[in-house]
């Protein structure tokens, strides 16, 4: 297999394969001009469990637009553990309880709401209301009324909103991304996403606590498969019906354990997921009319991996997911350039996720989706 590669991409984009879009992912290619002398922007961190500890603040060491400059936690243990690592004085550091305060804080631009889904909306909210730019992780909030009230707010705050979907701003989904705009391998018919990991840990973790989560591995692991079909087709699907499973309802007390759903979409492709929090699965299939392509594993942290029909290997060389979206957001603020993933993406999942409890809990009904072309999709 030939791989495609940063360094032999503007040959293979003469056979069809790829675009030139794709280069934009490089350093500085936003062309900062006037805007050379802007500041790098402070992020806040709200939330310090294992995501922020093992990927974020690592990635925000190597970010270019922006950097680590405060954080908020409920733990006040942490508090010096993250000053004496990070050099966060003190007047960078924030609790549940004081967190309004940090409206009156300059060295902090942007807000990343990086706790429990049910807390998603609420710190969305007041990171807006004291004037911050504002990054949630998936899902946007375990509702799509949540999803509209932090839109909302964001919009009266004069704010940017932006969800924390790393992939769109990693080469292999945009590679991807890319195929679909090109008709590189003809129009898309099928597009199949699995995104699952086997949970073993402790059966009182807030992602099985359905007040918490809203939801088991869809809410989690499910938007990463529900999105692979989305941009796997290049459109938002127009119904989905699906089904529930579970083989260990001792321990998915409240939450759900297996999730298939099948998707139509306008041009008449179709789309199937698989999610789970019982096994482990990682990848994405396209089928079109002149080949296919295939990415797995698909949607963790990397190094990803790929291959097509035409016995190409699709290979990057592998960046921080965490740091790469990060930085496209920063850029959105600073320079206006494009949001790879703004908040009407995340209220348009959340659609198509209560489409698919509604589906399940009519036993399997096909759900119609009235999402027009193109909603919920970044630059």
């Amino acid at each position: 297999m030939k791989p495609i590669t940063r360094r032999n991409f503007n040959s293979i984009t003469a056979k069809g394969i790829g675009g030139a879009a794709l280069l934009s992912s490089a350093p500085f290619a936003c062309a900062m001009g006037a805007n050379q002398d802007k500041k790098k922007l402070g992020i806040a961190l709200v939330g310090l469990g294992g995501y922020s500890t093992y990927q974020l603040a690592p990635a925000l060491q190597d970010t270019q637009y922006c950097y680590l400059a405060g954080i908020v936690t409920g733990t006040p243990e942490k508090e010096k553990v993250w000053a004496d690592k990070y050099g966060i004085p003190e007047k960078n550091i924030y609790n549940y309880q004081n967190f309004d305060d940090i409206a009156n804080n300059k060295d902090i631009d942007v807000v990343y709401v990086v706790l429990p889904n049910s807390m998603h909306a609420e710190f969305s909210i007041r990171a807006a209301k004291a004037g911050k730019h504002v990054i949630c992780e998936k899902p946007m909030g375990i509702s799509v009324e949540e999803c509209d009230a932090i839109i909302n707010a964001c919009d009266e705050a004069g704010v940017k909103l932006g969800m924390g979907y790393r992939l769109h701003s990693e080469p292999y989904t945009r590679q991807v991304k890319e195929f679909v705009r090109e008709k590189t391998f003809g129009d898309i018919l099928f597009v199949s996403a699995d995104a699952s990991y086997r949970s073993m840990g402790n059966p009182d973790q807030w992602r099985l606590n359905r007040e918490l989560s809203g939801g088991g591995a869809l809410v989690n692991m499910g938007i990463y498969a529900v999105q692979s079909t989305i941009y796997g087709t290049g459109e938002n699907p127009i119904s989905v019906a699906a089904q529930e499973f579970s083989t260990r309802p001792e321990y998915f007390k409240e939450t759900d354990e297996t999730i298939t759903a099948q998707f139509q979409f306008p041009s008449g492709a179709v789309g199937n997921i698989t999610t789970s929090h019982n096994f482990n699965a990682n990848a994405m299939y396209a089928s079109g009319t002149s080949g296919w392509f295939r990415l797995q594993p698909a949607n963790n942290y990397g190094p990803l991996s790929g291959v097509t029909s035409n016995g190409d290997e699709i290979k990057f060389p592998h960046e921080s997911q965490q740091k790469l979206q990060m930085d496209d957001f920063a850029r959105h603020v600073l320079f206006d350039e494009p949001n790879k993933a703004p908040g009407e993406m995340g209220k348009r999942d959340m659609i198509i996720v209560e489409a698919i409890y509604k589906s399940i809990a009519n036993g399997g009904e096909t759900i119609p989706l009235d999402l027009k072309p193109g909603y919920g999709f970044g630059g």
